[in-house]
């Protein structure tokens, strides 16, 4: 993959995050300074190296989970010497030294359901406590009733799952079917491990939509995990 390749792909991730419909090669050819003809040849080449893909009746291109693994790899490359986001500092004063851990915990749940408007998970002892259910469903990924049940199924899994796999790095990121349960839901599971009084091994994080702003939700799961071992 060549360097403009390489950000063509990424440039195609942040703009269906954002619009929720396949990137032409017109929009990227005002982008990269370059003609529709030369973006549609690579994008060309980034379809068969299997990094994105061309939905059925549009002459657009959206990524696969190939293409988004490659995007997130980049970002945990590149996450040294950043500042803290807004939505990063709302979240940390929504934890506060000394309160309760359940209510600091479910705090920090909100505060993410509230940012990144994905359904927000956590486990509490041997609860899972889950909220924003209603902006996981109303995605325009997740209106035919199959796509919901392969969602439901990976919620009725979901703790037991951790439980049993218990993810051992500071932050997992879980996109399509990498996930082992409900890989056909169509979703990315982004969790960060704490250590918090219920269990060396707690987590916290979000489930929503492959197609999302990686680079901003992995940031604030991060600092979510971070902010609670502080606190906690």
């Amino acid at each position: 993959m060549t360097e403009r390749q390489r950000q063509i792909l990424y440039a195609i991730v942040e703009q269906y995050a954002e619009v929720a419909s396949p990137v032409g090669s017109q929009l990227l050819a005002k982008v990269f300074g370059v003609s529709s003809a030369t973006i549609r040849a690579e994008m060309a080449d980034l379809e068969h190296m299997g990094y994105i893909t061309q939905p059925h009746t549009s002459a657009g291109r959206v990524p696969t989970d190939k293409g988004y693994r490659l995007y997130v790899n980049s970002l945990a490359d590149a996450k040294e010497g950043r500042q803290a986001s807004g939505g990063e500092r709302a979240l940390a004063a929504r934890v506060h030294p000394g309160g309760l851990p359940e209510r600091n915990i479910r705090n920090a749940v909100d505060t993410l359901v509230e940012l990144t408007h994905n359904l927000g998970l956590a486990t509490i002892g041997n609860q899972l406590y889950m909220s924003g259910l209603s902006n996981l469903f109303g995605q325009p990924e997740f209106m035919q009733a199959g796509q919901v049940q392969q969602v439901a199924r990976l919620l009725d899994n979901l703790e037991p799952w951790l439980r049993e796999a218990a993810p051992n790095q500071p932050l997992s990121v879980y996109i399509g079917r990498e996930n082992p349960i409900g890989g056909n839901a169509g979703c990315s599971l982004i969790i960060s491990r704490f250590v918090s009084p219920y269990s060396d091994r707690s987590y916290i994080g979000v489930l929503g939509p492959t197609r999302q702003n990686y680079r901003d939700v992995t940031n604030l799961v991060r600092r979510a995990g971070q902010t609670l071992e502080e606190v906690l």
